[in-house]
């Protein structure tokens, strides 16, 4: 026998709306989990950096130090030139970034715009390039500068990496992406190939070459390998370098220093980046192009 609710009792019945899901909890400790295990690190790296040596020796490990200190940045910084390392490191980081924007901007025009013979293999060529390693041309790129004798210089350190087949890439997509009428427009108004980049592909493309001049800038101030294999003088090391004369210097003792000397490196690619976040999510968004 089916007993059937009265209508009183129905609507004195609460009602979950159509798709509500009951919480999760799980979920939220999932994500509190994932979100210490990236924090803490963090938090421990940049507290070491301003502890004294007695906080940082101490057992149990103190995570709260007593009193705060900025002579772990006055030894890194002494320890080691990173005055000249920090003026090496910009200028790779600026020169390298630049030079491979304009070219991926110029080679992705033409691959997305221009005909010529061989395009279609071309392009597939340089798809094959985003799969070797850059490892593997470590060894021809130090036989072609040492022949053109730009060893230990800042040509040297900059141009065997100015060509990006990933930046190429991500603007070719995006440029797919531009109507064709605009192109039209450009050429009846009498512009050439370099006006159209300029005036309209450009400013039309804002995030996707942010996004690609900002992955080159975290490639070229971060390199290690290519700068110490290209390099013999101290003059001409970078930072990511300079961490490493921390090491050999000091040895492992001084861990204040040398996570000061990593946070002189690390700091100004973190606030770059947040300060481009938005549009590294235009830019990757933007590169799907659908035909």
């Amino acid at each position: 026998m089916t007993i059937m609710p009265t209508p009183a009792a129905a609507e004195a019945a609460p009602r979950r709306p159509a798709g509500a899901r009951r919480p999760r909890w799980w979920s939220a400790i999932a994500l509190v989990a994932a979100a210490l295990v990236f924090l803490v690190p963090i938090y421990l790296f940049v507290s070491t950096a301003f502890k004294t040596n007695a906080d940082i020796n101490s057992w149990p490990l103190r995570l709260i130090p007593r009193s705060l200190t900025l002579d772990n940045f006055v030894n890194a910084w002494t320890l080691a030139p990173f005055d000249q390392f920090l003026v090496n490191s910009v200028v790779v980081a600026a020169i390298g970034t630049l030079l491979k924007v304009v070219l991926a901007i110029s080679t992705a025009y033409a691959f997305a715009f221009l005909p010529f013979p061989g395009k279609r293999w071309l392009f597939i060529f340089m798809l094959g390039a985003l799969m070797v390693p850059g490892h593997v041309t470590l060894l021809v790129n130090y036989i072609t500068i040492g022949r053109l004798n730009l060893v230990n210089t800042y040509a040297g350190l900059i141009l065997p990496g100015v060509a990006s087949a990933f930046g190429t890439f991500l603007l070719y997509q995006f440029f797919r992406s531009i109507p064709r009428q605009v192109l039209e427009a450009a050429q009846l108004d009498g512009a050439g190939h370099l006006r159209t980049i300029v005036s309209f592909i450009v400013p039309m493309s804002r995030p996707a070459i942010i996004t690609v001049g900002l992955i080159a800038l975290i490639d070229e101030w971060n390199g290690f390998v290519w700068p110490l294999i290209a390099t013999n003088s101290i003059n001409m090391r970078t930072l990511p370098i300079g961490l490493l004369y921390l090491k050999e210097n000091d040895g492992i003792n001084d861990w204040g220093a040398l996570m000061a000397g990593t946070l002189f490196v690390v700091l100004p690619m973190a606030v770059v980046f947040l300060l481009a976040q938005r549009y590294i999510v235009a830019g990757l968004a933007g590169g799907v192009v659908r035909r």
